[in-house]
């Protein structure tokens, strides 16, 4: 099982960034793909989650309208489009991968739902 995080980097203010996460190692289309963020000395926080069931999606309340999830079932891979970053972003942004049938609106961003993760990406929002 792998999940590879890519796309990260150094970002001005207001700019985008957009990452990938590619999967490999087990059926891609039963599990739900989420995206957590961590700042060292915090928890790991959930940013959003692409579920396998209808294309639904979650997003944290506080980053709504500027961040978006979507997935590629084709190509294995789930994108976190960021716009508008912001310098309180920066952050090392994970993928995870935890089963589309037990991943609701209630649970989507709990860490303990998600069987698999990701390396990390770092994303740095500064001028």
């Amino acid at each position: 099982v792998q999940l590879v995080e890519s796309g990260g980097g150094l970002v001005q203010p207001g700019g985008s960034l957009r990452l990938s996460c590619t999967a490999s190692g087990f059926t891609f289309g039963y599990y739900a793909i989420g995206w957590f963020c961590q700042v060292p000395g915090q928890e790991r926080e959930g940013v959003s989650s692409a579920s396998s069931k209808d294309g639904i999606t979650f997003i944290k309340d506080s980053v709504k309208g500027r961040f978006t999830t979507a997935r590629d079932n084709a190509k294995n891979t789930v994108y976190l489009q960021m716009n508008s970053l912001e310098p309180e972003d920066t952050a090392v942004y994970y993928c995870a991968a935890g089963w589309s049938g037990t991943i609701t609106t209630t649970n989507w961003w709990k860490i303990n739902e998600y069987d698999y993760w990701g390396q990390g990406a770092q994303v740095t929002v500064s001028s």
